[in-house]
């Protein structure tokens, strides 16, 4: 599928196809189950010309299931999200539970102070439309590479 709008302003990049399916596309590159990653990594990939899937076990971290449309990936996050996107849980860290997960995570005890308080990062967590796709995968694929009948669901003009 050809861009007329990335012809017009001559765009760098590709533009990328955001697709929703039940079928893993063979070649894609994936983040390997359980570790940690980028969504933002592999967009940038697709982008220059790569085809990127992600699927619930594969998509990076909880804000990347989140924004893939994985659902609410945040319902077990250690010491509450709350805490994370504020001003961390020092109790928690402090637990012996806590104490083995701040190992591989240290930005927990301080947290990401992306709002003021755990209240405020309640309230902001609680009106998220998070998204429950019915789809196993998220697919990133340059626009120009859409084979006939695929549909992207977004695409994306960086």
């Amino acid at each position: 599928m050809e861009s007329k709008i990335a012809n017009a302003i001559r765009m760098k990049y590709s533009p990328v196809a955001v697709i929703f399916t039940n079928e893993k596309p063979q070649g894609a590159i994936e983040l390997s189950e359980g570790s940690r990653g980028c969504v933002a990594a592999l967009l940038n990939s697709a982008a220059k010309g790569k085809t990127a899937v992600f699927s619930r076990k594969t998509s990076g971290c909880p804000g990347g299931g989140a924004g893939l449309g994985f659902g609410n990936t945040y319902k077990d996050f250690p010491g509450g999200i709350e805490y994370f996107l504020s001003n961390g849980n020092k109790e928690f860290c402090e637990s012996e539970i806590g104490k083995n997960i701040v190992k591989n995570m240290p930005m927990l005890e301080h947290g990401e102070g992306f709002l003021k308080d755990p209240e405020t990062a309640k309230q902001f967590f609680e009106a998220l439309p998070l998204a429950d796709i019915p789809f196993e995968y998220v697919v990133y694929k340059p626009l120009e590479k859409l084979a006939a009948g695929e549909k992207p669901e977004i695409v994306v003009l960086l």
